[in-house]
Parts: C-alpha cells; sequence; structure tokens
C-alpha cells in the first residue's frame, strides 16, 4: 500500500500551551486512533511511527499527538488533570479532522492510561473504544492493581495489547482485572514480548513478526468497534 504522509497539526488545549500532534490519515479509513505516546519518548519516536504507519496500511487513521511536558522538552510527566485535558483537546481535533469516521483512544503505556483515566471521569465525546499498547498496571518491581481501579468507571470497550514478560503489567495480576471488567474488556497476550513488545532472539520471533501480530490484533477488534 502506497505510504500515508503525517500532516502536522497543531492542538489547543484548555489552561495550558498549544501542543504539536501528527495526522496520518488513509484513503478510505474506517477508524480513526486518537495515539497518546509513553512517558519516556514522544510522539515522533520510531515505535509510535511504526505503529501509526501500521495502522494506516490497515486502514485506520491516526492522530499523534505531545502531553505539553513533551512539548516543553521537560522530562517530568504532567499532573493528571494536565494530562487529562490533553486527552481530550486531541480527541476533540480527532473529531473535526476525521468528521464520520468511529473513534478510538488510548495510547502507549502512560498515554494509555491518562486516556483511560479521562475516560473514567467523564466521557470522551464520540469515542467508541480504547486501546491499550501495554498498559502500565503497576511500576517496574512494585506488583499492585490499584493503577486498574479506574477501569471499573469506563464504559465503553477496552483492549489491552500486553507482553507476557511486560515487567509493569504481572500477568497474576493483569488477567483478574481484565476479567473482572466482563464483557467490554479484551486480552491480547503476544508471547515473549516485553513492555516496548521487544522479544528475544531465543524467541523464534523478531519484533517485526510481534508488531504485525499486535497490529492485525487492533485492526480486527476496532473493525468490531467500528461495526458496533
Amino acid at each position: 500500500m502506497k505510504a500515508v504522509n503525517a500532516e502536522r497539526l497543531q492542538i489547543r488545549i484548555e489552561n495550558a500551551e498549544p501542543v504539536s500532534a501528527l495526522l496520518m490519515k488513509p484513503p478510505q479509513a474506517r477508524a480513526c486512533y486518537v495515539f497518546a505516546h509513553g512517558a519516556g519518548a514522544g510522539m515522533a519516536h520510531a515505535s509510535m511511527e511504526t505503529i501509526a504507519a501500521g495502522l494506516a496500511d490497515r486502514g485506520i487513521a491516526t492522530l499523534r499527538y505531545q502531553f505539553p511536558y513533551m512539548e516543553k522538552g521537560s522530562k517530568r510527566p504532567d499532573a493528571p488533570v494536565v494530562a487529562h485535558a490533553a486527552v481530550r483537546a486531541a480527541v476533540a481535533e480527532a473529531a473535526r479532522c476525521c468528521a464520520g469516521l468511529p473513534l478510538i483512544a488510548g495510547g502507549k503505556s502512560f498515554g494509555g492510561r491518562m486516556t483511560s483515566q479521562a475516560q473514567a471521569l467523564d466521557a470522551l465525546p464520540g469515542v467508541r473504544g480504547l486501546a491499550f499498547f501495554a498498559f502500565p498496571l503497576h511500576p517496574a518491581g512494585k506488583p499492585s492493581s490499584d493503577r486498574a481501579r479506574h477501569l471499573a468507571d469506563v464504559a465503553i470497550p477496552m483492549l489491552f495489547l500486553q507482553g507476557t514478560r511486560d515487567a509493569l503489567a504481572e500477568l497474576n495480576l493483569l488477567e483478574p482485572v481484565v476479567k473482572g471488567l466482563g464483557k467490554l474488556a479484551t486480552l491480547r497476550l503476544v508471547k515473549e514480548a516485553d513492555h516496548s513488545f521487544h522479544v528475544l532472539a531465543r524467541s523464534g520471533r523478531n519484533d517485526r513478526e510481534v508488531i504485525t501480530e499486535v497490529l492485525d490484533a487492533f485492526a480486527a477488534w476496532a473493525g468490531k468497534i467500528g461495526a458496533g
């Protein structure tokens, strides 16, 4: 499929400085994913680019955007109230740029968690589902499910794409959390992948094969969300 070029945008956020964004919208797009970055790398990171390009190949537009701290070059993530405002502004921009398309929101690690918190507090307008690339259930080495408490207040479908070696989401904690969310939650485990969806050579697979599996799972789930 022909490569889709990213369009640079700027998003205005309530009580914060504007932030940069990148829209990739393939012809005949069937959905748009509002795609937030992780805590340590911004929207232009190679992994974000790979996911956005892969989703474009599968007919899914993406709107990547910076959180205010990343836009300023800071390493300290924004307070939740600021991050939630950024999520809401990005969703509004996606609705404008991709009018008529089903919206899915979420992101990598920190970005996915900030999105789910925002949704739990006050439903994001027009968003039909949340998708998480490696939901950060707990800090590495500090197993807990406290970060998942707000998910009980999310009333739309959720997709958890998680590696079985993810140090930020031990399976003995994550699986009961997802099960407790009932039919709204889908857990797709990626064998031998870590928090960045990297696999060791001894797994018999490579990172390209893993990300293909992840993106195919996302696209299949998004098709069901869009149809609903």
